[in-house]
């Protein structure tokens, strides 16, 4: 069996910060794994900076409430789960994810957890497990799954060396250039076509 693993921000859905980054005018959250590698030192300065600025749980969840899925996300993740076992592996966390859930029909989906006060307040976050995104794909394959992955950062790499067939999806020209041993791709269309080509087995288009 073959399992389709796929990272969230900036496959399926746009980048949270970066949409959060907008909406408050303050420039320094736009940072994503896409300019950081080290996602302790982006959390770290992502809570200073909701810290300083008196900003909430509650200020972020508005924003996500009137994002949208990307153009095509829908209709490709509906195609990939007639054809694959699927799995969203990601470093979002699931006080964010409900909406993007119902939007994209409920996927299964691991990610982290922040932690809040009474008011609101975000005043740590919890990951899963160190590297999870590799520890996730080492897991299937201890259960006999063939696993190809496809994410745009950073942060995915390590899940992308750890599947059978790894894909940078819509991938900043930095990452491209330091990680090319991943084929490369930048829209649904070549990304179905590379998941057929990835495939151990028969799939119909």
């Amino acid at each position: 069996m073959e399992i389709a693993c796929l990272d969230l921000e900036g496959v399926l859905i746009p980048e949270v910060w970066i949409a959060f980054s907008e909406s408050t005018g303050i420039k320094e959250l736009r940072a994503t794994t896409r300019d950081i590698p080290d996602y302790d030192v982006l959390m770290k300065q992502r809570l200073k900076i909701l810290n300083q600025n008196n900003l909430t749980i509650y200020d972020i969840q508005e924003v996500i409430g009137r994002m949208e899925p990307l153009p095509g996300a829908i209709s490709f993740l509906e195609w990939l789960q007639e054809r694959f076992q699927v799995i969203i592996l990601s470093d979002t966390f699931y006080e964010f994810s409900e909406p993007f859930m119902r939007k994209l029909g409920w996927p299964t989906l691991f990610c982290h957890s922040l932690i809040t006060d009474s008011e609101g307040n975000v005043i740590d976050y919890k990951l899963r497990q160190p590297d999870p995104k590799r520890a996730s794909v080492k897991a299937l394959h201890s259960l006999k799954y063939r696993v190809i992955a496809a994410g745009d950062s950073y942060n995915d790499t390590t899940m992308l060396k750890e599947a059978d067939v790894g894909i940078l999806f819509h991938a900043p020209e930095n990452v491209i250039k330091e990680f090319p041993q991943f084929e490369s791709v930048q829209d649904f269309n070549s990304l179905r076509k590379s998941f057929i080509a990835g495939s151990d087995r028969s799939i119909r288009l």
